[in-house]
């Protein structure tokens, strides 16, 4: 006899009963701390980027402002910091509390944006193609990864970027199994994910894997980083035993090494779109 399987299929995450929770979690914290310094760092060149021309009349160099999508902004921390250096913002999110918190923040701090409350694969074909799309921490809680990036990733231009962060299926695997006792069995089954009901991804992903998808959909890489490559295997004494400027030391220097860096707890990737007919490097 077959089988049954009584799981209820997944489905894409919405954080609006855990906001609180999430921001004191994932941003009040050193990790949170760090996630953000090195997406920043992997992004500055193009907050920055600049344009020159040679037309009479007009400055030799000046600011070129990007448009950029947010899918699945969150508390948009990224978004805000890219808005302060004149970029025009889109953001969407599934969840209306992430959404109305990214609105005040925006408002609080004098900034301005397009908001829209939805599903990006769902707001994907209404909107058009931009400079740089951001999909950040949120591919591992969704129910279809792989067909959602797809479909956020057509709205990068020809020449544009993509700024994939996502939860590293290898960490989960490497933590359960130093920890061991009962969880090796389901381990060996794949059954060891979280379930999503907190803050554990349901569906997160192998890098390799990913990789390869963004480039047969006609993406180059160009900065593959790991954030927190050795901090969240380190038990509570270690980590209370340790200087905690040493530690991140240990995790800048490793985070861009490619034996190191597929370890790490997120995975981030920034991907430039191929122009029709352009052969891959």
């Amino acid at each position: 006899m077959p089988v049954m399987n009584n799981r209820k299929p997944l489905q894409d995450r919405n954080f609006d009963k855990l906001v609180d929770k999430f921001e004191a979690k994932v941003y009040d914290t050193l990790k949170g701390e760090w996630r953000l310094k090195l997406l920043k760092e992997d992004l500055d060149s193009l907050r920055h980027i600049e344009v020159n021309t040679d037309l009479p009349g007009l400055v030799e160099s000046k600011n070129a402002p990007l448009s950029i999508w947010d899918a699945g902004c969150g508390f948009a921390q990224i978004s805000q910091w890219f808005a302060q250096a004149n970029h025009e913002l889109t953001l969407c999110d599934l969840s209306h509390q992430m959404i109305m918190r990214a609105k005040q923040n925006f408002a609080k701090n004098d900034l301005h944006a397009t908001f829209i409350e939805g599903p990006a694969q769902d707001i994907a074909p209404s909107l058009p193609e931009f400079d740089l799309v951001l999909f950040h921490a949120v591919l591992e809680w969704l129910a279809q990864p792989k067909e959602t990036l797809k479909t956020v990733a057509t709205k990068v231009k020809p020449g544009g970027h993509l700024s994939l962060l996502f939860y590293n299926r290898n960490s989960v695997v490497i933590r359960n199994t130093l920890k061991g006792a009962w969880r090796l069995p389901g381990l060996l089954k794949d059954e060891y994910m979280g379930k999503g009901k907190k803050l554990t991804p349901p569906n997160p992903q192998i890098p390799e894997e990913v990789c390869q998808w963004l480039q047969d959909w006609g993406f180059e890489i160009e900065i593959h980083t790991g954030i927190r490559v050795f901090h969240d295997y380190m038990t509570p004494d270690a980590i209370e035993q340790t200087n905690q400027e040493e530690l991140l030391a240990m995790e800048y220097r490793y985070c861009r090494e490619p034996t190191f860096r597929n370890m790490a707890r997120y995975i981030h990737i920034l991907a430039k779109k191929r122009f029709p007919g352009q052969a891959r490097e």
